[in-house]
C-alpha cells in the first residue's frame, strides 16, 4: 500500500492496525456490562425504587452527559487538528472512565446510592463517547480509502467480541456461581457491583496497545493556547460555511436521528428486558451474551458489504432490518419470543454505527478529520437528551415501558429519510 498525497504518514503496518481494533476490545466493557446490562439492570432492580422511576433517573443522567459531549466535542476535535495529534485526548479521557468505572463498586442496594451511581455513569459515557472522537479521527491515516469499511467493520466486530468474553466472565465468575471469585461474597450485592472494577480493569489491560504500536500524527508543535485560539476560530468557520459542506450536512443530520435511536435503545435495553419481560440480573447477562455475539458477527460479516456497496446502503439496510425488527419486539409479550428477535436485532446494530465511521471518514476533508468527527460526535449527542426523555417521559406517562421502546423506531425511520438525499464519494475501483 501506498500512502495518499495528503496522508501525514505511511498507511499503518498489521500490528498498528490490530492495536487499533484492540481498543475497541478494551473501551467494549464501559457499554456493554455497565450501560447497557449488568449494572443497568442491577439499578433498575436494586437501587432504584422502582424499574419506572429507575427509567427516568438513569435517562436524565444519560441526557446531562450527552449535553456535555455535545457542546464540547466539536471544538476540542478543532483544537485537536491544530496539534495533530490524537493518542494524549484518547489517554486522558480513557483514565477519566476508567476512575469512573471502578467508582461504581461503592453503589449499594440502596435508594440512597442513587446519585453515585447516576454521576459514576454519567461521567464515564461522557469520556468513553469523547474518546471516540479522536479514536475515531485516526481512521484515516491508517488504511486507504477502499480498506475503511472493513477497518471501521472489523473495529465494531471485536469490540463486541470484547463485551462478549467480559460478559461471560462477569457470569460465569461471579453473577452466576454460589463461590464467586476472588473471595468476592454476596452481601450487598458486592458480586454484581464488582462488574465496576471489572470493567476498569478490563479497560486498562487491552488499551494500551493502542499507545503502544499505533502511529499518531505528529505534534504540529502548537502551544496549547494558540490550539484552542486556532481550533476555536476554525470550528466558527465551519460553521459559516456549513453550507459549503452540504453533503457532510446532511449526513450528520442523519446521523443525529438515527444515532438518538441507537443510544436510546443500548441505554435501555437491560432496563426494558428486566422490566418488560421479568428478566433477573443473570438472565439479562444471557441476554447480553447472546445479543453481543449477533451484533459482533454482523459488523464483521458487513465490513465487506461497507467497501462493495458503499457504507450509504450499508447504514440504509441497518435501519430497515432495525424497524422491522423493533415492531416486531413491540407485538410481542413472549420472552423467548423476545429472546429471538432480540438477536435478529444485534445483526443491523453493528452495521449501522460501523458504516457510520466509514462514511464519515469518506466524508471529512483530510485537514479536518478530527473536526469532523468532532461534529459526528456532536450530531450523535446534540439530540441524544431527547431519545431518553421521549423514552422516559413516554413510559411514566404510559406506565409501561413498552411505549417507550416504541419512541425508538420513529427515529430510524427519520434519519433513515434523510440519510436517503446524502451522496457518497465514488468507491475506489
Amino acid at each position: 500500500m501506498s500512502p495518499a498525497a495528503d496522508s501525514p504518514q505511511p498507511y499503518a503496518t498489521k500490528r498498528a492496525l490490530v492495536a487499533w481494533c484492540l481498543f475497541d476490545w478494551a473501551n467494549s466493557a464501559f457499554p456493554a456490562v455497565i450501560l447497557t446490562f449488568v449494572f443497568a439492570a442491577y439499578f433498575a432492580q436494586g437501587v432504584a425504587e422502582s424499574p419506572v422511576i429507575a427509567t427516568g433517573q438513569w435517562g436524565l443522567a444519560l441526557t446531562c452527559s450527552a449535553l456535555a459531549i455535545a457542546l464540547l466535542s466539536p471544538l476540542l476535535g478543532a483544537v485537536a487538528d491544530q496539534d495533530g495529534r490524537r493518542k494524549p485526548w484518547i489517554a486522558v479521557l480513557s483514565l477519566l472512565c476508567i476512575a469512573a468505572c471502578a467508582s461504581l463498586w461503592f453503589v449499594k442496594p440502596d435508594p440512597s446510592y442513587v446519585l453515585l451511581a447516576l454521576v459514576g455513569v454519567a461521567v464515564a459515557n461522557f469520556a468513553f463517547e469523547f474518546s471516540l472522537v479522536f479514536y475515531n479521527a485516526m481512521l484515516n491515516d491508517l488504511v486507504p480509502p477502499d480498506r475503511l469499511g472493513r477497518l471501521s467493520g472489523w473495529g465494531w466486530g471485536v469490540g463486541y467480541a470484547g463485551g462478549l468474553v467480559c460478559l461471560v466472565l462477569v457470569l460465569v465468575g461471579f453473577v452466576s456461581t454460589p463461590e464467586p471469585w476472588f473471595g468476592i461474597g454476596k452481601d450487598e450485592a458486592a458480586h454484581v457491583r464488582i462488574v465496576g472494577p471489572i470493567a476498569a480493569l478490563w479497560f486498562l489491560a487491552f488499551g494500551w496497545a493502542l499507545f503502544v504500536f499505533t502511529p499518531d500524527r505528529p505534534s504540529k508543535r502548537v502551544s496549547a493556547l494558540v490550539a484552542m485560539r486556532q481550533g476555536w476560530a476554525a470550528l466558527l468557520a465551519t460553521f459559516k460555511n456549513i453550507r459549503h459542506y452540504g453533503n457532510p450536512g446532511r449526513f450528520l443530520l442523519a446521523h443525529m436521528i438515527y444515532t438518538d435511536g441507537l443510544n436510546t435503545l443500548f441505554a435501555f435495553g437491560g432496563i426494558y428486558a428486566a422490566g418488560q419481560f421479568g428478566m433477573e440480573v443473570e438472565e439479562v447477562i444471557w441476554f447480553g451474551i447472546a445479543l453481543n455475539l449477533t451484533a459482533g458477527l454482523g459488523a464483521a460479516a458487513f465490513a465487506w458489504v461497507d467497501d462493495w456497496i458503499g457504507a450509504k446502503r450499508t447504514i440504509a439496510i441497518a435501519l430497515v432490518g432495525l424497524v422491522i425488527v423493533g415492531l416486531a419486539i413491540l407485538a410481542t409479550d413472549d420472552k423467548m419470543v423476545f429472546w429471538g428477535l432480540g438477536l435478529a436485532l444485534g445483526i443491523f446494530f453493528g452495521p449501522a454505527q460501523a458504516a457510520s465511521r466509514s462514511l464519515m471518514a469518506r466524508l471529512a476533508p483530510a485537514e479536518m478529520q478530527a473536526e469532523m468527527f468532532g461534529l459526528f460526535a456532536l450530531s450523535g449527542k446534540a439530540t441524544a437528551f431527547i431519545g431518553p426523555a421521549l423514552f422516559g417521559w413516554a413510559t411514566v406517562a404510559f406506565d409501561t415501558q413498552r411505549a417507550g421502546m416504541a419512541t425508538v423506531l420513529v427515529f430510524f425511520l427519520i434519519g433513515g429519510a434523510i440519510l436517503w438525499f446524502v451522496k457518497e464519494p465514488q468507491r475506489p475501483a
